[in-house]
C-alpha cells in the first residue's frame, strides 16, 4: 500500500509543509500547529506550574501530529509524483514531419499542422488521422499491450502523443496546444497540481473548522471554571485538551483521501479532467449506457434463417451467403459461417461469374451482388420492401411477421430477396455480456437508475432491456433524444452520468452530470466529457461510479469515525483532568473523581495520553484513507447504519482502549 521510496520522499515532504503559509489551507491542522509553536515556547521560558518533561511531551506529540497529517497528504502525492515520472519517461524531443515537406520539434506544433508518422516512429502530438491506417502501440499509456488499428474518418481517429506507430504510414492533423497534451494533462493530474477542492470537500472543511471554533470555546470556558474551583490548570494543558478533543483525525486525512480517489482513477486508466468530476460521479444515480459494446457484446451473430412460404431454408441461405461473400463486417461474416455450419453451403468463388458486388451504405441501408442477370439484396426490413416494390414485386405478408416477431425476442431482422422476390429473413441476435444483469442489481441496490440507449426499433430494445436487466431504455436514439433525457433527468433533481465516443455523443457528454469519453472517439466527444477514458471500454462507466462512490463511503466514514473519536475521548480525560476540583483539605481526589471511569492515574498521564493517542490513530489510518473503505453496493440508510456500527462505535471504543494502554505506560512507567 505504501511503497518504501515513496515514504522516504514523503517525510522530508510533510516537514516542508510545516509553513504556515500552507498549513492555514487547513484550519484544524493550523490550530494544532500554533498549539505546538506555544508549547514549544512555554518549554523553553521554562516557567509555570507543570514540569519540563510534561510541557516538553506534550510539545512534541503536538508536531508529530502535525506531520503526521502532512505525511498523509505528502505519501498520496508521492504516489502521484511516481505515476507522473514514469509518463514524464515518455516524453521524447521527437521531431515531427510536417507533410508540407519541413519539419518541427514536438513542443513547437500548433492546431492545425499535419505531421507524417511512419512505421517504427513516435506520434508527436494529441491529433486525427485524416489520412491513412496503421496499427498503433498505446500500452504505454493503457497499459493494454494488444495493438490497435487507427484509421481516418470514423470514430476510431484520435490518437495520442507519445504513442508509436507500428506498421503502415498515417497523417495527423495536430489538436492540441503546446503544453496541452494528453499527456501533460495526465502529468498535472497525478501530481495534484491542478486539484481544487470540490463543493463537498470545502463544506466538509466549513463543518470541521465550525467544530474547532466549539470547541475552542468550550475549552477557553474551562480556565475560569478551573480557576474558580481552585485547580491549576496551565496553558499547555488546555491547549492539549483542545488538540485532543478537535476532529484532528479527518483533518489529516481529508486531502488524502481526495488525492488518493483520483488515483485510484488514473490507475484504471481514466484520465478525470477535475476533482468535481470524480466527486460527481459517486453522486451519480441515473448511468446512461450505449447497448452496443457496453451492454451486449456488440457483434451480433446471424442464428437462424427464416424462410417465406414457398421458399426453402437452403435456397435462403445460399442468397444470404452469396450477397455476403464481401462483407466483411461480423455480421455479414457470421452469415457465411452459420450457412456452411447448418447446411453444409460452402462459398463460391464468384470472379468467374463477373459479380458486383453492391456495399452497404446508410443511405440505400442494404448490401447485395449482381451476377449471371440475378440481382440478390440483403439488408434493412423497410429497405429491402421498398427495393422490390421498384423492382415490380411485393412482399408477403409473413415476411413483416417473421422480423416482428423477431425484433420481439430481441433481435435484429435482416431481410434477403432475389430480383423482385421476398426469400425469408436472417436473425442476428445481439449477445448480453455476462454478468451484466449482476452488476444491474448492484446499481439499483445503490439506488443507481440504468437507462439502456440504442438505436434499435423499440421492440428490439425492449427484449435486450428485459434480458439485460436495466430499469429503461431509449429507442432509437437520436443525439436530441440523448440530450433532451439528460435534462428531463437533471430536472428531477437527478445526477446523470453517460459515455459516448462519436461526435454526435459530444451535446449529451456535455450536458452530463459525468460524460466519460473514449480515447478512440473523435476530438470533439473528447473536448465535450469531464473524464477520458484510455482503455476505451463502455462499461467502464460502471466502474468510474464505483471509485466516485467509495471516495465518498470513504470520507462519510472516517468523518464519522473521528467525531466519534472525539467525543470519546472528551469523556475518558476530561474527568481525569477535574480529578481533584472540590476536594477536601489533604484528598487527592474529589466528587468529579466519580466520573473517571477509566480510572487514569493522573490529570498529567491524562492528557499525555489522550495526545499521543490522538497522534498515532492519523498513520494508522493512512492505509484506509489512501487504499479507501471496500466498496460495497448499498442504499444510503444500509450505508449510514454500517458507518454508524462500525466506524461510530469503532470510533467510540478505540480512545477508550488506546488511551488506557498509553497511560499504563505513562503514568505506571514514569511515574507521572
Amino acid at each position: 500500500m505504501i511503497d518504501a521510496q515513496v515514504l522516504r520522499s514523503a517525510l522530508p515532504a510533510a516537514v516542508r509543509k510545516l509553513d504556515p503559509r500552507q498549513m492555514v489551507r487547513n484550519p484544524v491542522m493550523f490550530v494544532v500547529e500554533i498549539g505546538a509553536v506555544i508549547s514549544t515556547g512555554a518549554w523553553i521560558a521554562g516557567g509555570g506550574d507543570d514540569p519540563g518533561w510534561f510541557t516538553l511531551t506534550v510539545a512534541i506529540w503536538l508536531w508529530l501530529t502535525v506531520i503526521f497529517g502532512n505525511l498523509a497528504e505528502a505519501i498520496a502525492e508521492g504516489r502521484g509524483r511516481a505515476q507522473a515520472a514514469s509518463l514524464r519517461a515518455m516524453r521524447s524531443t521527437t521531431v515531427a514531419r510536417l507533410r508540407d515537406g519541413g519539419s518541427k520539434n514536438a513542443g513547437e506544433l500548433q492546431p492545425g499542422d499535419v505531421v507524417v508518422v511512419l512505421a517504427g516512429e513516435t506520434i508527436p502530438g494529441d491529433g486525427t488521422v485524416v489520412k491513412g491506417i496503421a496499427s498503433v502501440d498505446e500500452s504505454a499509456i493503457t497499459g493494454e499491450s494488444a495493438p490497435v488499428i487507427r484509421e481516418a474518418g470514423g470514430d476510431r481517429s484520435a490518437v495520442t502523443g507519445g504513442t508509436r506507430v507500428l506498421s503502415d504510414e498515417i497523417h495527423v492533423e495536430i489538436t492540441q496546444k503546446p503544453g496541452e497534451s494528453f499527456l501533460d494533462r495526465m502529468i498535472a493530474l497525478v501530481e495534484g497540481a491542478s486539484r481544487r477542492k470540490t463543493p463537498n470537500e470545502i463544506a466538509l472543511g466549513i463543518l470541521l473548522a465550525g467544530l474547532t471554533l466549539i470547541f475552542l470555546v468550550v475549552v477557553i470556558t474551562l480556565r475560569p471554571f478551573a480557576d474558580y474551583a481552585g485547580t491549576a490548570t496551565s496553558i499547555v494543558t488546555l491547549i492539549a485538551l483542545l488538540v485532543a478533543l478537535i476532529p484532528t483525525t479527518i483533518g489529516a486525512l481529508l486531502s488524502a483521501i481526495g488525492i488518493a480517489g483520483m488515483d485510484r482513477l488514473v490507475r484504471r486508466n481514466v484520465l478525470a479532467l477535475s476533482g468535481r468530476a470524480v466527486e460527481a460521479s459517486g453522486d451519480v444515480d441515473v448511468l446512461l449506457l450505449d447497448k452496443t459494446g457496453t451492454i451486449t457484446l456488440g457483434n451480433r451473430q446471424a442464428s437462424e434463417f427464416v424462410p417465406m412460404p414457398g421458399v426453402s431454408e437452403r435456397e435462403l441461405a445460399e442468397a444470404a451467403q452469396l450477397s455476403s461473400l464481401a462483407d466483411e463486417t461480423p455480421e455479414g461474416r457470421s452469415i457465411v459461417v452459420l450457412a456452411k455450419e447448418r447446411l453444409g453451403i460452402r462459398g463460391r468463388e464468384l470472379s468467374e461469374h463477373e459479380a458486383r458486388f453492391v456495399p452497404f451504405t446508410a443511405q440505400t441501408r442494404m448490401s447485395g451482388v449482381d451476377f449471371n442477370g440475378t440481382r440478390l439484396r440483403k439488408g434493412a426490413g423497410d429497405a429491402i420492401e421498398r427495393w422490390i416494390a421498384t423492382e415490380g414485386g411485393s412482399t408477403p405478408p409473413e415476411l413483416r411477421a417473421a422480423m416482428d416477431q423477431i425484433a420481439r425476442d430481441g433481435g435484429t431482422p435482416l431481410a434477403v430477396a432475389k430480383d423482385n422476390q421476398a426469400l425469408g429473413v436472417v436473425h442476428l441476435q445481439d449477445v448480453v455480456k455476462e454478468g451484466m444483469r449482476e452488476r444491474f442489481d448492484h446499481l439499483r441496490a445503490m439506488g443507481i437508475r440504468t437507462v439502456m440507449v440504442t438505436g434499435d426499433n423499440p421492440l428490439t430494445a425492449a427484449k435486450i432491456a428485459q434480458e439485460a436487466g436495466v430499469d429503461d431504455f431509449l429507442a432509437e436514439a437520436t443525439p436530441e433524444a440523448k440530450l433532451a433525457l439528460i435534462r428531463e433527468h437533471q430536472q428531477g433533481g437527478r445526477m446523470v452520468a453517460m459515455t459516448g465516443d462519436g461526435t454526435n455523443d459530444a451535446p449529451a457528454l456535455a450536458q452530463a452530470d459525468v460524460g466519460v469519453a473514449m480515447n478512440t472517439g473523435t476530438q470533439a466527444a473528447r473536448e465535450a466529457g469531464n473524464m477520458v477514458d484510455l482503455d476505451s471500454n463502455p462499461t467502464k462507466l460502471i466502474e468510474i461510479v464505483e471509485v466516485g462512490k467509495q471516495l465518498l463511503i470513504t470520507r462519510g466514514a472516517l468523518t464519522t469515525f473521528s467525531i466519534a473519536n472525539d467525543v470519546a475521548k472528551y469523556f475518558a480525560i476530561l474527568p481525569a483532568i477535574f480529578a481533584a476540583t472540590y476536594a477536601a483539605a489533604g484528598s487527592t481526589t474529589g466528587p468529579l473523581d466519580a466520573l473517571n471511569v477509566m480510572d487514569l492515574g493522573s490529570p498529567r498521564s491524562a492528557i499525555v495520553s489522550a495526545i499521543v493517542f490522538n497522534a498515532l490513530v492519523i498513520p494508522l489510518l493512512v492505509p484506509l484513507a489512501l487504499r479507501g473503505v471496500r466498496f460495497r453496493p448499498l442504499g444510503a440508510t444500509a450505508l449510514l447504519r454500517r458507518n454508524l456500527l462500525i466506524y461510530g462505535l469503532g470510533g467510540l471504543i478505540a480512545p477508550f482502549v488506546g488511551i488506557k494502554l498509553v497511560d499504563l505506560v505513562v503514568h505506571n512507567l514514569l511515574g507521572a
